[in-house]
């Protein structure tokens, strides 16, 4: 099920797909979703929320997988990727398609006043709290704290914005 409020804007040239397994995409107020940005329900039953006041630029791939809920007021620059499921892989034995999906690890959250720069890779289990920054090309799986600037240092957080 798609439910784009009446404000929000997306491109024609934007593609939502439906599911075909009851996966819901909303898509909030005052929302845009720039050209050749791709939504596609895979991977899992999770639901796509994207609140009000978010942008997302173009090229940015959303996929469904354990759910993505995008809070208000979010910024997501070209060419991201949110990917909220991994695929099964340890028999040797069988094709890595035929394993299917490894269990989740509670989908991506992204909470209010987030920018998250140009390129950069979301994983199942992201977790980006209130007003953090994440720089261009980086790749989140685990939690950014509020306030947070991350620039994909490994191990470590660069600075808090004030």
């Amino acid at each position: 099920m798609i439910v784009i409020h009446e404000t929000a804007r997306v491109s024609a040239l934007a593609d939502i797909e439906d599911s075909t397994r009851g996966t819901r995409i909303e898509i909030g107020a005052h929302s845009v979703i720039d050209s050749f940005v791709k939504i596609k329900p895979a991977g899992g039953m999770g639901d796509l929320v994207i609140g009000e006041h978010v942008t997302i630029n173009s090229g940015c791939v959303l996929y469904t997988g354990q759910g993505i809920r995008i809070g208000n007021s979010v910024a997501i620059a070209a060419n991201c990727t949110f990917a909220p499921v991994n695929h099964a892989y340890r028999d040797a034995a069988r094709l890595i398609r035929e394993q299917g999906f490894l269990p989740g690890k509670g989908g991506i959250i992204v909470e209010d006043d987030v920018w998250i720069g140009a390129n950069c890779v979301l994983l199942d289990g992201a977790i980006l709290r209130r007003g953090s920054v994440v720089g261009a090309g980086s790749v989140i799986k685990g939690e950014l704290a509020a306030y947070t600037v991350y620039a994909g240092t490994p191990l470590r957080e660069i600075g808090r914005r004030q």
